[in-house]
């Protein structure tokens, strides 16, 4: 299998964690919504996202592991969805622009349906303007922690009831909820996602 390093290398990217590249845009550029979506679609080999600032944030596709993880998790979270009725499930592909003004991309997300539907349709196809209610980072080799931590903090700060950051490295989660002090959980077997995510329990040995 191939590894994440291996990938960056075959792609001529740095191996060491480099990760994100960051080009400083504003206010010599300053791009439009519009502007930023295309670009998104004109490279989608890269995984792009913007801070709330402007910067534009450059990161290189997943290793065959990750991915790999990736794929399970966001299956699991999936078929909690179909049985639960009540909201829908993104994956790594899926841009969401928070109210603060950034696009990001979680590995895996979840919102509430009454939500999603107050969406128009032209938004729902683009960079929907909403922070999901349950969104899930799954740390790579070339992520750096203290990003990821950062990260998480800001989906709570646009509005997310629920986020879990899984570092395989460490086999450890850590659990971001609203007005609720930063819990770590050690070799978790499993997780839960309740109140956001009703008897959904993520199994972790897809993970591990």
């Amino acid at each position: 299998m191939t590894t994440a390093t291996q990938q960056q290398q075959q792609l001529g990217w740095p191996t060491t964690r480099e990760f994100p590249l960051v080009l400083h845009l504003e206010p010599a550029v300053r791009l439009s919504e519009d502007q930023f979506f295309d670009m998104c679609q004109l490279n989608r080999d890269l995984r792009i996202e913007r801070t709330a600032e402007g910067d534009v944030l450059l990161m290189p596709p997943a290793g065959g592991e990750t991915g790999a993880s990736n794929a399970g998790i966001t299956a699991q979270v999936w078929q909690w969805t179909k049985q639960d009725g009540t909201g829908t499930t993104f994956d790594s592909s899926a841009g969401f622009m928070l109210p603060s003004g950034a696009v990001r991309s979680p590995d895996a997300s979840w919102i509430a349906r009454s939500r999603w539907d107050a969406l128009t349709p032209k938004q729902r196809k683009r960079f929907a303007p909403i922070c999901p209610d349950f969104v899930l980072e799954l740390r790579s080799p070339s992520d750096a922690l203290a990003d990821l931590h950062a990260k998480l903090a800001e989906y709570l700060a646009n509005g997310a009831r629920l986020g879990w950051l899984l570092d395989p490295e460490a086999r450890r989660v850590f659990v971001y909820r609203p007005d609720a002090p930063l819990e770590q959980l050690d070799d978790p077997a499993t997780v839960a996602g309740d109140p956001v995510l009703p008897d959904f329990v993520l199994d972790l040995r897809a993970v591990w």
